[in-house]
C-alpha cells in the first residue's frame, strides 16, 4: 500500500528495511490505545551491525549516520505494528537515544540528530518529537547507537 509517507521515502531514495526481529526475550513493539511503543532499534545496515565508540573509533558524523539507520528501523516497526499501513502514523511522540561513547564525549545530541533529522525530512511536521540523547559506556553487540520510540497512530 503506497501512501504519502512511502511516496516521500521513495523520493528520498529510501526503502525501509524489514522490521528487525528481537534479539532477546522481548517484543519489538507494544500497541496501547493510539500509541505504539517501539523497542530499542540498534544501528545496522545491509552489511550488519554498525559498531564503534563515539569519541574513540567513530566521528560524530558517522554516529549520526548510524542513528539514521535506527530511525529507519523504528519506522519499519511502526509499519509492522500497523499491518503494513504506514499511513496510520499520526506523529512521532518521543525518541530516547543511547550513544556508545567515551566518558568525555559530549556530542550525543548531534549524533541522535541523525535520527531526528531523518524523521523530520520523511514525515514533515509529524516527525518532530520530544527527545533524550544520552551516553552509554557500551551497547549490545558493540553497536554505536540504539534508539527507542513512541509513536501515535490512528
Amino acid at each position: 500500500m503506497t501512501n504519502k509517507i512511502e511516496i516521500t521515502l521513495a523520493k528520498l531514495g529510501i526503502k525501509l528495511p524489514d522490521a528487525p526481529a528481537p534479539a532477546a526475550n522481548y517484543v519489538p513493539f507494544v500497541h496501547v490505545g493510539d500509541l505504539v511503543y517501539v523497542s530499542g532499534q540498534v544501528s545496522q545496515d545491509t552489511k550488519g551491525f554498525i559498531v564503534g565508540k563515539l569519541g574513540e573509533t567513530m566521528s560524530t558524523e558517522e554516529g549520526a549516520a548510524a542513528a539514521r539507520t535506527c530511525a529507519m528501523a523504528l519506522l519499519a516497526q511502526v509499519k509492522a505494528a500497523c499491518n503494513g499501513d504506514l499511513s496510520r502514523l499520526v506523529r512521532v511522540v518521543k525518541l530516547s537515544g543511547f550513544v556508545n561513547s567515551t566518558q568525555d564525549f559530549t556530542e550525543q545530541p548531534k549524533v541522535i540528530n541523525g535520527a531526528s533529522d531523518f524523521l523530520a525530512q520523511a514525515l514533515g511536521e509529524a516527525g518532530k518529537h520530544a527527545r533524550a540523547a544520552v551516553s552509554a559506556p557500551s551497547l549490545p553487540m558493540g553497536v554505536a547507537v540504539e534508539i527507542e520510540g513512541i509513536f501515535q497512530v490512528k
